[in-house]
């Protein structure tokens, strides 16, 4: 009996490393005509590594539906010239650039160039900036190239990002590259799942914490009470039941849905990216992932950030990095032996891993995931006295179907008073109702915080207050009117929102042409969001209204409010959204109208 309790613990440990860190050779599988082949297993033909790279100005990129094994069980990916990641972009800024696309899939689809300035019906989001790729058809994408760096691209129709329709795009400064380095690597880190992503979503809708392992336990309640004392553990412990949230709901997904890829490969199946000693090496870090923030470090290694979403910023030493879906870091290495690419989820139930190393097959320790992640108080409700504040848990005001009128938070809408951002909190009259479990008064605008489960780790972590691109920002006038919009949501019904009104029942938002306004994001939620506003750049300022940064992906952490400078030179229709894919798809997104 002993001993068969003991093989079956052991097989479940395997089963457990394997689901965690994938087939050491999973990947596309090559030569395959169809998926109906159950006898196909990862030592068939199978594609891993670093993706194709094209160059030039003229493209031809095939989407298709090709067989794939990641965790030993055989599935459909969506593929982009068969390959996953799809092929990497190089590109010279100046250029005009034409891409073909062929739709070979049975269903329609789009390519969204992320971070990319171009005319709006080139911009790849179905219904905002055209109609999509139908199936069997082609469509041909052409603009100019006016910007330079690390940028990415991938679908915006259904679930077809998560099933491997992503790449990366790397364009060449046409005055020559500022940043020196002796070697180049794209690291494009993404999560996999072998379901339909859309039946992930629908399960989400059914019980929104479905994935979530790691829950309190009664450990956690014993431990509490002997640091905090049995009535401020019981405190708080009531006040999560109330709210209906979980402190550890930190991801939609955990380990127990995704497989964590980095370049395509699995944790097992361990990237190298070679050097020579002695060299710089420059990592282009890109987070392709749905919905997972990694937390990125090489241990032993320090990582000198140099870009951040392609603009170049004044270098930062630092140990570790955290971004979100849609976000680019770019960083300067000198290893001295093989170490460990490094990429641990934000919720501690898996990571993504690949290898620096002077030859193929060689490898490093892998660090232990950090502890798990437990939200407080602070993070939930801001800087100020939290006992003095609740969520809305049990808001009575009926929400409308009509879109907020922007019109009652523009603030001062002229004059010097607009130099700083406004810090008075405006919720609005349709934030409240079912589709909202809570609702910040007191929130935090500091952008030193690296975010939960990073204060204090005894490493150097990167924050947003260390971002300053140089040359500051292009358009240095003042804001002409100030927008607040709230990150809103309910974590048990997973709904989320602006301003209490999902997607569906919206209305746009209107940016008038060439104005310089500024815009207030205020996160209502306790996860963190990382916004993608289309087509502009994104100037984040500091509390003071000082220019800090030119991004196009910001991620906003709960119970923050920060703000950002926008230059509205780009007529046309756009998205506006979370780049959580399932946040976008239930509602938090927005099209903007600059006209």
């Amino acid at each position: 009996m002993a001993g068969k309790d003991n093989s079956s613990g052991v097989t479940r440990a395997l089963s457990r490393r394997r689901f965690v860190q994938g087939l050491a050779a999973g990947g596309v599988l090559l030569g395959m005509a169809t998926l109906t082949g159950r006898t196909l297993t990862a030592q068939s033909a199978t594609a891993t590594g670093t993706a194709p790279v094209l160059s030039g100005t003229d493209f031809e990129l095939i989407i298709d539906n090709s067989p794939v094994n990641y965790t030993g069980n055989v599935g459909a990916s969506t593929t982009v010239n068969g390959s996953i990641p799809a092929p990497t972009l190089r590109w010279r800024e100046g250029d005009t650039v034409t891409i073909r696309v062929v739709n070979r899939l049975h269903e329609t689809t789009s390519i969204h160039w992320h971070g990319i300035i171009l005319p709006f019906d080139m911009d790849g989001v179905p219904g905002i900036s055209f109609d999509g790729i139908p199936a069997g058809t082609t469509f041909t994408y052409q603009f100019k190239v006016v910007q330079s760096g690390t940028y990415w691209y991938h679908s915006h129709s259904g679930g077809q990002e998560q099933h491997g329709l992503y790449g990366a795009i790397v364009i060449e400064p046409a005055n020559g590259e500022q940043i020196q380095s002796d070697r180049d690597h794209v690291v494009l880190l993404s999560d996999w799942t072998d379901r339909d992503p859309m039946a992930l979503f629908a399960q989400l809708k059914v019980q929104s914490d479905y994935y979530n392992f790691n829950q309190p336990t009664a450990f956690d309640f014993l431990r509490d009470v002997s640091s905090d004392g049995l009535g401020a553990a019981l405190a708080e412990r009531r006040m999560w039941q109330q709210m209906r949230m979980n402190p550890t709901d930190l991801a939609d997904l955990s380990a127990t849905a995704l497989t964590f890829l980095c370049n395509g490969t699995t944790p097992s199946g361990n990237w190298t990216g070679l050097y020579q000693p002695g060299e710089r090496v420059r990592l282009r870090f890109i987070n392709g992932c749905s919905n997972t923030f990694y937390d990125v470090r090489i241990p032993g290694v320090t990582l000198t950030v140099v870009q951040a979403d392609g603009q170049n910023i004044e270098p930062v030493d630092v140990d570790e990095f955290r971004f979100g879906p849609g976000q680019t870091y770019d960083v300067i290495v000198t290893p001295t032996e093989a170490c460990t690419i490094f990429a641990q989820t934000m919720d501690r139930t898996g990571y993504a891993r690949g290898t620096l190393a002077v030859a193929a097959g060689m490898s490093a320790p892998i660090p232990e995931l950090d502890e798990r992640l437990q939200l407080t108080m602070a993070d939930m409700m801001g800087s100020a006295d939290h006992s003095a504040h609740t969520a809305a848990a049990t808001a009575t005001a009926p929400a409308t179907s009509a879109a907020v009128d922007h019109s009652q938070h523009t603030g001062q809408t002229m004059g010097s008073a607009l130099s700083v951002p406004s810090t008075q909190v405006r919720h609005a009259t349709t934030e409240y109702g079912p589709g909202i479990d809570m609702r910040v008064d007191t929130p935090s605008s500091a952008l030193n915080d690296p975010g939960s489960g990073l204060r204090n780790n005894g490493r150097r972590v990167l924050t947003l207050a260390d971002l300053r691109t140089l040359g500051g920002p292009i358009d240095t006038r003042p804001p002409e009117r100030e927008i607040e919009l709230h990150m809103t949501g309910n974590m048990e019904r997973y709904t989320w929102s602006f301003d209490g009104i999902e997607f569906g029942q919206s209305t746009p938002i209107h940016f008038r042409h060439g104005e310089r306004l500024r815009v207030i994001l205020h996160n209502d939620t306790m996860m963190t969001h990382p916004m993608h506003l289309h087509g502009m750049w994104s100037d984040l300022e500091n509390p003071d209204g000082s220019f800090q940064a030119r991004l196009h992906t910001i991620q906003v952490q709960p119970a923050q409010r920060i703000s950002f400078l926008v230059t509205a030179d780009a007529p046309g229709r756009w998205a506006w959204h979370c780049h959580l894919m399932f946040h976008m798809d239930a509602g938090m997104f927005r099209e903007v109208i600059v006209a």
